[in-house]
């Protein structure tokens, strides 16, 4: 299967699952890419107002970075240890150009990393200065249960295992839905040696009050 293709598209509540969007080469491509991301901004675990640890670690490419620490969550400039973030990687431009065309150009690329145990609460993206313009998530590695809910918090879910190599679109009239990955099958894919999950999400951070300095 060449880049950018799919075995097949699902709406869960309005989010557009894109089955097996990138092969395994590209796939690999981008892991390498990811890791020179890494280098530069070396992965770190995000914390809450209250001090509380994220069970993932993160690290981010583009103009901005998301942070989330005791100041609470924001958009800034550079790194926790101080650095710039590195150029979000051509390969995800070109996926973002391929799928999103008439979206305005990714500023920022948030990096999740899900080791064995890992998870992610509900949640909306909404740090970001232009809510009409989408988020784009890729998932890497290991197999990812994902949750999708309500603009409003409760009611009713829906949820669908995440291969590696898919993406899923959070636009339009589901910009704003909750949503959370409940846990991941640790070692049930072979792409990251030390196993675990990769979460790439490019967004339009834009230069409102979530871009903090």
């Amino acid at each position: 299967m060449s880049l950018f293709e799919t075995s097949g598209r699902i709406d869960i509540r309005g989010v557009e699952l894109l089955r097996d969007a990138l092969d395994r080469s590209a796939q690999e491509a981008l892991v390498d890419d990811l890791r020179r991301v890494a280098g530069v901004a070396p992965f770190y675990h995000p914390e809450t107002r209250r001090g509380q640890k994220f069970s993932v670690r993160m690290t981010s490419a583009g103009a901005v970075g998301w942070i989330s620490d005791r100041k609470g969550y924001r958009y800034q400039p550079h790194h926790p240890s101080g650095g710039g973030w590195p150029s979000i990687p051509p390969q995800l431009r070109e996926l973002w150009c391929a799928i999103l065309p008439e979206a305005a150009t990714p500023d920022t690329c948030l990096v999740n990393y899900y080791g064995e145990g890992a998870r992610m609460g509900m949640h909306q993206d909404k740090d970001e200065a232009d809510l009409s313009q989408p988020v784009l998530s890729v998932s890497l590695g290991d197999e990812a249960l994902f949750r999708v809910g309500n603009i409003e918090r409760g009611g009713r879910t829906e949820s669908v295992w995440l291969r590696s190599g898919d993406v899923a679109v959070i636009g339009g009239a589901a910009r704003l839905v909750h949503h959370g990955i409940d846990r991941i099958r640790f070692g049930s894919s072979d792409l990251l040696p030390q196993g675990g999950r990769i979460n790439v999400t490019m967004r339009v951070a834009g230069s409102g009050p979530g871009a903090a300095a």
